[in-house]
């Protein structure tokens, strides 16, 4: 009994580590870029898209499909940055146990 009542405590903890690494990625921010930096798409690391920013050097009326790209790639580099930021933390509140995102503990 001795040994389930201390995987549940540490199951307890791991739940609290994953809720506070929740609350972390929602407030964390990434930025992506394109253009060489002409393009910016900043996201939490939730992938909810905060801000873009965009060089007005780049805005030609008659080629409205190059701007449309440059977001496109930015928002990618953004959330390829979000995905390993979010990795990255739940490595840390599972110590390193691969489990899925957004998987509830205890099991």
């Amino acid at each position: 009994m001795k040994n389930l009542g201390n995987l549940m405590k540490q199951a307890k903890a791991m739940q609290e580590k994953m809720e506070t690494m929740q609350a972390e990625l929602e407030t964390m921010e990434v930025t992506g870029e394109s253009g060489a930096g002409m393009v910016k798409v900043t996201l939490t690391a939730k992938g909810v898209m905060q801000a873009i920013k965009v060089d007005p050097s780049i805005v030609d009326p008659a080629d409205p499909e190059m701007l449309e790209d440059l977001i496109v790639a930015a928002h990618n580099d953004a959330k390829k940055r979000a995905d390993a930021a979010m990795k990255e933390k739940m490595a840390e509140a599972t110590g390193g146990l691969d489990l899925p995102a957004g998987m509830k503990l205890p099991f």
